[in-house]
């Protein structure tokens, strides 16, 4: 398992390098800088706009400012914000947390919903139930996320009012709340987006599950265990599923870029202060060391996640390590 990983290991290092690096590279190509984006501040003088441009260095050249920041992440140092005027550290730490705990269950949730429907689906393609799961995730696999999102926020917010629309948590029960209070209020804060991207994301993850539990259902190892008189959910259990969960697990590895740099349109629209709102608003103020490390951290956040779902697959499927191996 070790030659199997380590490879994918150190060539998951060079990806975070190289897309920290070009990343801050391609925004300091870009025309213009975070000094003339805030140009138009009233008592912002040309000779004011100079001076602030040498204190950051944007008066050196390229290649000076991208040796001198890849030495500062050699150090550990991410620099510090144009922008916000803190170091990118510290920005970056309150917003991951955010994205995380958002993504997380929605994919949590998404992978439960899709491996149990996909399952439904494939072992039992003749039941109507399935029939009509089959159709609905297919009418969600081809809507946008922000069709889903409006039509939860029409529904659970407006219609309802059982939900909260926007945000991560009500001020005054953060504030004055018990701590019960306060989770259960984060909770209800976290539905509707978590549900979102759980709706879009399961139908792909059915997708595959149906199509693994299809061809898993006519292998001779299955009708051996049937013919041994092993119970439908038995062999379903002990069998099938854990065959089928390869190719499954897989298709959820590629959705670990969302997990780090979340779905910007759903934090957007449910207005949710994690990374993909913070990348899009850096990006926009031409923020390159934020920009840069918000990159840093999202494909660190991805390598991790894929050598994760490649050692989960390896587990499941002995076969996957050891023909790398050999």
């Amino acid at each position: 398992m070790l030659r199997y990983l380590v490879p994918r290991a150190m060539h998951a290092l060079a990806i975070v390098a190289f897309a920290a690096l070009a990343s801050f590279v391609l925004l300091q190509l870009a025309p213009g800088d975070v000094v003339m984006q805030s140009a138009d501040q009233p008592g912002r003088s040309a000779a004011a706009q100079a001076a602030l441009r040498e204190r950051l260095g944007l008066n050196r050249s390229i290649a000076q400012r991208a040796a001198a920041y890849v030495v500062g992440v050699a150090r550990g140092d991410l620099g510090v914000s144009f922008s916000e005027q803190r170091p990118v550290r510290t920005v970056l730490a309150d917003a991951l947390p955010a994205t995380m705990i958002l993504s997380g269950a929605g994919l949590l949730l998404a992978s439960l919903l899709g491996i149990v429907l996909g399952t439904a689906q494939g072992w039992r393609p003749e039941n109507p139930l399935a029939a009509t799961l089959g159709t609905g995730l297919t009418l969600l696999y081809t809507l946008p996320e922000v069709v889903v999102g409006v039509t939860l926020i029409a529904l659970f917010g407006l219609v309802w009012g059982v939900l909260p629309v926007g945000g991560m948590t009500d001020p005054i029960i953060e504030l004055t709340g018990s701590a019960g209070a306060q989770v259960l209020d984060r909770l209800r804060h976290l539905a509707l987006p978590s549900l979102a991207l759980a709706l879009v994301w399961s139908a792909a993850i059915a997708r595959q599950q149906r199509a693994a539990i299809r061809e898993v259902a006519s292998a001779a190892f299955v009708r051996t265990a049937r013919a041994k008189g092993a119970s439908q959910l038995r062999v379903l259990r002990r069998h099938a599923v854990r065959s089928a969960l390869p190719g499954t697990v897989a298709v959820i590895g590629t959705m670990l870029p969302a997990l780090a740099g979340g779905t910007v349109i759903i934090e957007a629209l449910f207005a949710w202060p994690g990374m993909g709102s913070l990348l899009v608003r850096s990006v926009a103020l031409r923020d390159a060391p934020l920009v840069a490390g918000a990159v840093i951290v999202i494909a660190f956040v991805i390598a991790v996640g894929t050598l994760v779902t490649d050692a989960v697959v390896g587990w499941l499927d002995p076969r996957t390590s050891a023909g790398v191996s050999e």
